[in-house]
């Protein structure tokens, strides 16, 4: 059956890409918000996206303009680490999200707790390869133990409300569901 919408003639639609966005969330939470909260993956498809303009700015600065390698590294760092906390903040913790000198403090929050979940990842990584471990498993070991500690410590001190979010989190952990739903915080809110 056919159906022709007419043409709006005032006020905007609310189907914007943020609400997509939550909408794919919702069906990750049904297909496997069991086993891991859906927080958590769209924190890890945000740091992949990371890793992307880590990449991006590290070969347009070393390759393409001749700058030497670990101040194209380092600039590619902060600029992956801007582009998390900024689309952490705008996709995953939408609900708290940040804005003025909150946002500043946010970053460097969230750059301060990704330094030493990027310390973890390599002393993890490095331990496992030195005793054995293939070196893409002890490279996925790391990145993981990493992308947690970054995810569970950020929710909290960048995103969360103090003492309060840290017991939350703390309860959700122990139930093996941190932050686990964007469907309850949105009724939450809407409270």
């Amino acid at each position: 059956m056919a159906f022709q919408f007419r043409a709006r003639h005032a006020g905007a639609s609310k189907l914007d890409s943020l609400v997509a966005w939550e909408f794919v969330l919702l069906i990750a939470d049904k297909l496997v918000g069991r086993w891991i909260p859906v927080r958590f993956l769209s924190f890890a498809a945000v740091g992949s996206t990371g890793v992307a303009i880590h990449f991006g700015v590290l070969v347009l600065l070393f390759q393409g303009l001749g700058v030497a390698f670990l101040p194209a590294q380092g600039a590619a760092t902060i600029a992956a680490v801007a582009s998390n906390f900024a689309l952490n903040n705008i996709l995953t913790y939408r609900g708290a999200r940040l804005r003025g000198a909150a946002w500043l403090r946010g970053l460097g929050t969230f750059a301060l707790v990704c330094s030493v979940g990027a310390a973890a990842n390599v002393g993890i990584a490095g331990y496992l390869f030195e005793h054995g471990t293939a070196w893409s498993l002890a490279a996925l070991a790391g990145v993981l133990v990493g992308t947690v500690w970054n995810f569970t410590v950020t929710s909290v001190h960048t995103w969360g409300s103090g003492q309060d979010a840290a017991v939350a989190t703390a309860d959700a952990a122990a139930r093996g569901r941190v932050h686990r739903g964007l469907c309850a915080e949105r009724l939450a809110f809407a409270r």
